[in-house]
């Protein structure tokens, strides 16, 4: 008898806890959203979501690419302390590098007590929607806390596309056999929430949208077709160049603007000096389609949680994986992208950060990133202390009621102060990228962020930049050699903390075994 009525008041608590939308789009650069400075994206769900929430305006992804971000955020644990630091498989070195990328991890490791474990163990519903990308097999969703796995498929992009068919299991709903992929994980989303009942649950609403390849739904792509023809005629080039910041022979912004226009660095491909083209301006209508679906999503999220009265018992956070594409992929360094391909190529422009998905300048890390706390948290307010996608781990806990697990996520610090409107320091926040990245030809490298100011290392040449953050957003000003006391505490920080999570480094050639 008692057993039965602690288990009954277990089942009750249970119930009351919040439910926890966790709404995740792919490669969302942080301007690709209306309030956080797009006009030529309509996002008005997304828009609205920031009214009712906080709009965090410094929230960082833990890398410039998916799955070390996608780690980050189900263990609490930076890329560089699992040694799960790049895309899943990851991109082969090649004969230029005078590196060898270090060795990684192939799928988030089964004895970390992921997110999803943790609320489950708590009586949660777990279901995950849409893209993983942390291991295939036994290293699915299924068997690191998830009840329910929307499609049937672990890979990086939407196999066969986001029209139909698709060549996913799981997928099929009678009836909408043509339905854009989008809307498909939408619907069977929105079934997850309704078959919940009283149960809480926890909604992974993972959007392989807008990764390329960059197809948007019809009538949306004829919407912004006309958009993009009454735009006004704009005189900055609509690419410019970035070299590698590793190489010894810098390249100043006026070399660089001035080969944009010789003849040895036309065209869209690894050019000379390692230097790339980087998309200025946003005005590509199939991404731009792209967007308005995953906005169209959280609006029918945010719709079905009012019409099942569960609005104002649900979190949600909406945030992305890392910056926008807005630099062509050269993990093939041979790839030329022909002029009739550049809208599949490039999707969008991060400006006025610098650098894009693949880069550790803010273009690369800087996300958009909203959090709905109905009747706890702040609404319309803008928290601009940086957060970074470690510390989703310990705020959800703490926003449901679930005692922090400090030996789990090592690495996160719960924001849930800056949610109330209460003072919140977050403190120094670390990268660690040791490979060479498909978006672009940097070297392997490492950053910190304290305070305003931002530390970049290199690992070809051990090349160190310093930018003022709160002065130079676009970071252009680079000020290691006029602040080298402030360099050199910053770059010891740095080094202190790879040690500590024992982050594994790239070799030089010679010193393979």
């Amino acid at each position: 008898m008692l057993l039965c009525c602690v288990l009954a008041f277990l089942s009750v608590n249970a119930a009351k806890r919040p439910n926890v939308v966790f709404f995740l789009v792919d490669d969302m650069g942080w301007r690709d959203v209306g309030c956080f400075g797009s006009s030529f994206y309509d996002t008005p769900n997304i828009d609205r979501l920031a009214k009712q929430g906080v709009k965090f305006t410094n929230a960082y992804a833990a890398c410039h690419v998916c799955s070390p971000t996608r780690a980050s955020i189900m263990t609490g644990k930076y890329p560089g302390r699992l040694n799960l630091t790049d895309w899943l498989s990851g991109r082969r070195d090649f004969a230029f590098q005078r590196l060898s990328s270090a060795e990684k991890l192939q799928a988030l490791p089964l004895e970390e007590v992921t997110l999803a474990e943790a609320l489950k163990s708590n009586g949660y519903r777990t279901g995950i929607f849409g893209k993983w990308h942390l291991g295939n097999d036994q290293a699915g969703p299924l068997s690191q806390g998830f009840d329910v796995q929307i499609p049937s498929w672990n890979g990086c992009c939407p196999r066969g596309g986001y029209h139909p068919p698709y060549k996913m299991e799981g997928l099929k709903i009678e009836g909408k056999e043509d339905e854009y992929l989008t809307d498909r994980l939408n619907s069977m989303a929105l079934d997850f929430i309704e078959e919940a009942g009283e149960k809480p649950f926890f909604l992974y609403l993972s959007h392989f949208s807008v990764h390329d390849p960059i197809q948007g739904r019809e009538d949306l792509v004829e919407k912004y077709r006309a958009k993009r023809s009454k735009l006004l005629p704009v005189q900055e080039p609509e690419f410019i160049l970035e070299g590698n910041p590793d190489d010894k022979n810098q390249l100043s912004r006026k070399q660089l603007t001035e080969l944009l226009n010789k003849s040895s660095h036309q065209g869209h491909k690894v050019l000379p000096q390692r230097t790339i083209k980087i998309k200025q301006r946003q005005d590509n209508i199939e991404f731009a389609a792209m967007v308005e679906a995953v906005d169209e999503s959280l609006g029918r999220v945010m719709k079905k949680l009012e019409n099942l009265g569960q609005a104002e018992n649900t979190i949600i956070i909406f945030v992305s994986d890392n910056g926008g594409m807005s630099a062509g992929n050269f993990g093939n360094p041979k790839r030329v992208i022909k002029n009739s391909q550049l809208d599949s190529a490039y999707a969008t422009s991060n400006l006025p950060l610098r650098g894009a998905k693949g880069w550790l300048y803010e273009g690369g890390v800087r996300v958009p990133m909203i959090v709905k706390w109905p009747g706890k948290g702040k609404s319309g307010v803008v928290c601009t202390e940086p957060v970074i996608s470690t510390d989703f781990y310990p705020s959800i806990l703490d926003m449901v009621g679930l005692p922090a697990s400090p030996d789990q996520h090592k690495d996160g610090k719960s924001f849930v102060p800056a949610l109330r409107g209460e003072m919140f320091e977050r403190g120094a926040i670390y990268w660690h990228f040791p490979h060479y990245s498909n978006h672009g030809m940097q070297s392997p490298a490492g950053a910190i962020r304290e305070g305003d100011y931002k530390l970049l290392e290199y690992f070809e040449n051990g090349t160190v930049q310093l930018f003022n953050l709160k002065k130079d957003l676009g970071e252009q000003n680079d000020l290691a050699a006029t602040e080298q006391e402030r360099a050199v505490k910053l770059l010891a920080k740095l080094r202190a903390w790879r040690k500590e999570v024992d982050a594994k480094m790239p070799r030089l050639k010679e010193e393979q075994p």
